[in-house]
């Protein structure tokens, strides 16, 4: 069973920068597609940045020019460089994928979640 696991998260002053970090299982032999999510109190889930195994790239609005998602050489990483952060985007954030196991059957699977608190 596929596994996804975060780590980066804290506080961080406006202006600063972050960068989170999402491990697959060693089960995962491929993954067709990975993204962040991050989700407020008292707000619904947002798609953030998603890059897929052809290495396209998409970002909400709000975080253009500032995040970059990227992959880890051994690609089963994937990473979110968080630049220019504001207090908007404090959430909570997590990293969801897709991809076939090592025994040939399609996984799914969401983070636990990882806490990004930026002050002003």
């Amino acid at each position: 069973q596929v596994q996804l696991v975060e780590s980066g998260g804290g506080l961080v002053q406006a202006g600063g920068s972050l960068r989170l970090s999402c491990a697959a299982s060693a089960s995962a032999f491929s993954i067709s597609d990975m993204a962040w999510h991050r989700q407020a109190p008292g707000k619904q889930r947002e798609l953030v940045a998603e890059l897929t195994s052809g290495g396209s790239t998409n970002y909400a609005d709000s975080v253009k020019g500032r995040f970059t998602i990227s992959r880890g050489n051994a690609r089963n990483t994937v990473y979110l460089q968080m630049n220019s952060l504001k207090p908007e985007d404090t959430a909570v954030y997590y990293c969801n994928g897709y991809g076939q196991t090592i025994y040939g059957s399609v996984w799914s699977a969401w983070g636990q979640g990882t806490q990004v608190t930026v002050s002003s």
